[in-house]
């Protein structure tokens, strides 16, 4: 199967071939996809989360490179690369010769801190950047740039982890998930300790959490129902 790179800032990645289709996600710049097939501009990509959609072919290239990379761990950064001068959203992925610097304290405190970069980030449906985002890709990107892949979509990311017994077990960098009436998974965030949580709802902000769900002080009422809480971290 043939591999392309991501080649632009943010790619859009569509539902199908048509530049007013639905957004489903986004591809970062350095990021590898697989082309699946090609048809006129577009062509149809799969991420290695596994996200499937549709691509402007001239925004990718072909590669067969594996070198590795280094995640932008900035909020934002201008680079220097081969298609020239660049500004790049947090989660891109350049070349391995440029380092980035951790944040300080644990693990679970640089996770915390890393999350915190996001608050104000408004909210876009299939978004994967500073420039507009989404909740269950707020959480993938926290963790991308701590070297720890999950999959795109809450549901999915719901099936991995160690799940915790009480809400009042949970640590910072502790992801809690959200269902609806009929007990699908429909968002995700991630806990600052055991009674707040950094979600993405209108934008990225704190809220306080409790065995009800998420509290919304200026709406004054719980905007989303808890199902549990994970952790996937040691």
């Amino acid at each position: 199967m043939q591999k392309a790179v991501c080649k632009v800032s943010v790619l859009p990645l569509r539902n199908d071939k048509a530049e007013t289709s639905e957004m489903v996600s986004q591809m970062l710049y350095g990021e590898i996809c697989e082309v699946l097939e090609t048809e006129n501009r577009y062509s149809r990509i799969c991420m290695q989360d596994g996200t499937e959609g549709w691509v402007n072919t001239l925004c990718i290239a072909k590669t067969s490179s594996d070198t590795e990379k280094s995640v932008v761990r900035e909020s934002f950064g201008v680079f220097d690369l081969a298609e020239g001068r660049m500004l790049l959203s947090a989660g891109s992925e350049i070349e391995a010769d440029f380092r980035f610097e951790d944040n300080q304290g644990s693990g679970r405190e640089r996770i915390g801190n890393t999350a915190l970069l996001f608050v104000n980030v408004p909210f876009l449906f299939g978004g994967r950047s500073f420039f507009g985002i989404d909740a269950a890709a707020l959480v993938q990107l926290v963790y991308k740039m701590h070297g720890i892949r999950l999959p795109r979509f809450a549901a999915q990311q719901a099936t991995q982890g160690r799940l915790l017994d009480f809400i009042e077990e949970s640590e910072c960098g502790d992801i809690a998930f959200f269902d609806d009436e009929e007990g699908n998974i429909n968002h995700a965030g991630i806990m600052l300790s055991n009674y707040e949580i950094l979600h993405c709802y209108g934008k990225v902000r704190i809220d306080s959490i409790d065995s009800s769900g998420i509290f919304n002080s200026e709406q004054n009422r719980h905007t989303h129902r808890l199902r549990f809480v994970k952790s996937f971290l040691s």
